[in-house]
């Protein structure tokens, strides 16, 4: 089903604030609080809305490292690619993990306290798994935008 501009305003508002009652909502986007309620229901149930959550501030979690690592992998065998996503799945330190096209398989988005646990996570988990030939490291030094924000055109 299309998107109509309620539908956005709605997906934008909440993108926002995730907290917004349904009061809040309804009156930020034009629309009396039932059609709005029916709209979030529906938008929930198609699967544009997947979850509600929490942005933490990783500075007062003491995460000050963010690195992006890019894994280069022996082969593509079904148990290469899950001992990789094994590890993947299973590390709250990492992030975010793509499949890209280009000179490596896989770019990890990975978070940790410091340099010395991110070296730990390197050594001791990352290169123990099977199949991984090797890892290249970029580090944030700062970040411009940070955002969970999608586009509403």
């Amino acid at each position: 089903m299309a998107l109509d501009r309620y539908d956005r305003a709605i997906l934008q508002a909440l993108q926002r604030d995730g907290r917004l009652s349904n009061r809040d909502l309804a009156e930020r986007v034009g629309l009396s609080a039932a059609p709005c309620w029916r709209r979030v229901k529906r938008l929930e149930d198609e699967g544009y809305i997947r979850n509600y959550i929490a942005l933490l501030n990783p500075q007062k979690l003491d995460l000050t490292v963010f690195a992006f690592a890019e894994i280069s992998l022996d082969n593509h065998h079904a148990d290469t690619l899950e001992a990789f996503n094994e590890v993947v799945q299973s590390s709250p330190e990492i992030l975010e993990c793509h499949s890209v096209s280009g000179s490596f398989d896989y770019l990890l988005k990975i978070v940790e306290k410091d340099m010395q646990s991110y070296e730990h996570f390197l050594s001791g988990t990352l290169l123990q798994v099977p199949g991984i030939r090797s890892v290249s490291t970029m580090f944030s030094l700062k970040q411009g935008k940070v955002t969970r924000e999608l586009p509403m055109n």
